[in-house]
């Protein structure tokens, strides 16, 4: 795969979300219009993939509940990386981040990380996207 700039990770990693890559609890949400919805977990796996770096995860609260985890990217202790910040709501508020291991190759996203993983790699690979 040629060197790719940030830039190109990010624009083939967009054009390949799907509710497909969303994660399960999240696809009644997913929405064209709102396509970062839920891809948060299979994003930063593939980020991480690509670039390395530390996976980050904080907690999701609406109405000071907590809701979900959200999953971004940090590189060199401080530059963070957040591809899927938009799909929240204004009601929904994001905690700060912990840094985390990376789950198992086989984990409760498996097959849309997979998908995701492949969409993006052959996007990088023949320029398309």
């Amino acid at each position: 795969m040629p060197i790719r700039t940030l830039m190109d990770i990010e624009r083939a990693i967009r054009s390949s979300w799907g509710a497909d890559t969303c994660a399960p609890e999240d696809v009644p949400d997913w929405h064209p219009s709102n396509p970062a919805r839920g891809q948060c977990g299979t994003t930063a796996l593939v980020l991480n993939d690509l670039l390395g770096g530390d996976l980050v995860r904080g907690e999701v609260h609406r109405d000071r509940r907590w809701v979900d985890f959200h999953w971004w990217n940090r590189f060199a202790k401080s530059l963070e990386v957040d591809l899927t910040r938009e799909q929240f709501a204004p009601d929904e508020i994001v905690g700060p981040g912990t840094v985390i291991e990376r789950p198992p190759a086989i984990c409760r996203l498996g097959g849309e990380y997979e998908t995701l993983r492949n969409r993006v790699f052959a996007a990088l690979d023949d320029g398309t996207r």
